[in-house]
């Protein structure tokens, strides 16, 4: 089930309060079984709970399976991430 006036289409993210988004937030994630904390921009962490939801899946699992993949920093990783996942949605609406 969407968000009201949600077309079924791709889906968009919504964005935090501007003033928040650049804000440095730190936050605790279990990843492979240990506990670590991640320092993202409250930005990034919204858009990644929104990417978890839509993936039906809890926001650690999301993180753990970048987690797996990345070769450098987590924070950065995920940043990576994010990016990747508009730039796969805006494709999405260009075809």
């Amino acid at each position: 089930m969407g968000a009201p006036g949600d077309d079924g289409g791709s889906p968009q993210l919504s964005h935090p309060p501007a003033a928040d988004g650049a804000r440095l937030r730190k936050r605790s994630v279990v990843v492979a079984g240990h506990s670590t904390s991640v320092s993202l921009e409250q930005a990034f962490w919204h858009a990644l709970k929104e990417i978890a939801a839509r993936r039906h899946m809890p926001l650690a699992r999301v993180v753990a399976e970048v987690d797996a993949k990345r070769s450098g920093n987590l924070s950065s990783a995920l940043r990576v991430y994010v990016l990747e996942q508009l730039q796969a949605e805006m494709r999405l609406r260009d075809d």
